[in-house]
């Protein structure tokens, strides 16, 4: 598959195939479904048959996760897939545990798109899978809720982008700390002002994941290991290379700074702009290393530090040993805000809180739960029917998403970069040889081209 022809060349043999099953074309009842659906706004399904017909790519937990917490809200699944066996089942029987029907199972995403029944679809696989597969899913005219990051390296998001404003697909990314009311009432209260003038953002999240050393071994049975890595470089299986722990490897992710700072960083960003279309920096400097485990396996630091100059601030960004805010240990992953004055605000997962000057606390909440006020999903589902973006939406994510990639190009690289963000592209052409910046696909895949 070099580019969009060969893609649309299987797709119509896969169709013919998926046709010669009875699985390929739209029923008219899925049809008649989909229709009554979308005229009953605003979206809260209250039956299946009511409900977008989605597919979930990508079956680890994340995935199995995602899909039931729709299914929670009534949306169907009629296809899994994933390339280990072993997932695909799982997925599936909690399908036909919740809705009656074993859905079809799959091993090649392509299959999964080219059915004409299913309108949307989750993809939650490893990082270097999330472009080729949204990519044909907005060509396939599908909406998505895809897993953060959303891309593997800066280049892969500016064409997954693209697809999307070509093809006018709705595209939600899981950062639901977007949707969860201590977040959302903290970036309320940093964008009123009420903090006074922020000059420095922190961000933070303790990284102890050790890999240890690991030979090669023979994949199981279950695991198609060549489709696992796809178009990333081929390098022998070993036990701590694929499920989950691939977030520690260049290779397939972007280490704790990809996998968290998205999620914290990314709050930081968001009180800091008046909208989704987020501030960018103009220089990122990074260091760090393989400092407390140098002999262990994983490829991405242990130990990461990053200053940010942005218009008017800074951002501090660190992931390594025990980072916790030193005034509550429990806090092993937060956001905080620094004024002028000396007051700050601080917020995690599950309250947050305001001192003043003199470090004495004026203000703390403790978030009350999950409230379908918030409901990420819910967001999703109703931008599906109004065609509006969602609140963690694509673009803005992509932006996000780049601030962890040029903190890491600038370690990898040995020194800072600087951001344009009009030209959407780092000045210059230090880190642009780095894989978050881009890479080579291993063939027969290609990144189509988009821009």
């Amino acid at each position: 598959m070099s580019d969009k022809t060969s893609r649309r060349e299987f797709l119509d043999r896969s169709g013919r195939v998926a046709a010669a099953l009875g699985v390929g074309a739209a029923s008219a009842e899925t049809l008649a479904a989909r229709t009554a659906w979308a005229q009953n706004a605003p979206v809260q399904p209250k039956s299946a048959a009511k409900a977008p017909v989605m597919a979930l790519i990508g079956c680890g937990g994340m995935g199995r996760g995602n899909m039931n917490n729709l299914m929670g809200h009534g949306i169907p699944f009629a296809a899994v897939c994933d390339v280990d066996d072993r997932h695909t089942r799982a997925a599936a029987s909690e399908v036909e545990k919740r809705q009656g029907k074993r859905p079809q199972e799959y091993k090649d995403f392509r299959q999964v798109i080219d059915r004409k029944d299913i309108d949307a679809v989750v993809i939650a696989t490893p990082d270097h899978w999330h472009a080729l597969p949204t990519i044909y899913a907005c060509e396939a005219g599908k909406d998505i809720h895809l897993e953060k990051p959303i891309c593997h390296n800066i280049t892969e998001g500016r064409a997954m982008v693209a697809a999307m404003k070509r093809n006018k697909n709705i595209i939600q990314v899981g950062t639901w700390q977007r949707s969860t009311p201590e977040f959302v009432d903290a970036v309320d209260y940093i964008r009123k002002g009420r903090l006074g003038k922020v000059t420095t953002v922190r961000a933070w999240k303790t990284d102890d994941f050790r890999m240890g050393k690991n030979a090669p071994a023979t994949p199981p049975s279950e695991l198609d290991y060549d489709f696992w890595v796809g178009p990333a470089e081929m390098v022998p299986y070993t036990q701590k290379n694929t499920h989950f722990d691939w977030r520690w490897y260049w290779n397939y992710a972007a280490g704790m700074t990809g996998d968290w700072g998205v999620h914290m960083m990314d709050i930081g960003l968001l009180a800091m702009s008046p909208d989704t279309d987020l501030v960018m920096p103009t220089e990122v400097s990074g260091y760090g290393g393989k400092l407390a485990w140098p002999d262990d396996d994983r490829t991405t630091p242990d130990t990461h530090l990053a200053i940010m100059q942005f218009p008017g601030f800074v951002m501090h960004w660190e992931t390594g040993r025990k980072v916790v805010d030193g005034m509550n240990p429990a806090h092993n992953n937060a956001t905080q805000f620094v004024s002028a004055d000396g007051s700050s605000l601080t917020v995690w997962r599950g309250g947050w809180s305001v001192k003043g000057p003199d470090g004495k606390e004026r203000e703390k909440v403790q978030a009350a739960g999950w409230n379908g006020k918030y409901d990420h999903m819910q967001n999703f589902l109703d931008c599906i029917v109004s065609r509006e973006q969602p609140r963690s939406h694509l673009e803005s994510m992509y932006q996000t998403t780049t601030v962890c990639h040029l903190a890491n190009i600038s370690y990898l690289a040995g020194e800072s970069v600087q951001w344009d963000k009009a030209k959407n592209d780092i000045v210059g052409k230090t880190g642009k040889d780095t894989l978050p910046y881009k890479r080579a696909y291993r063939k027969p895949w290609s990144l189509p081209k988009y821009g």
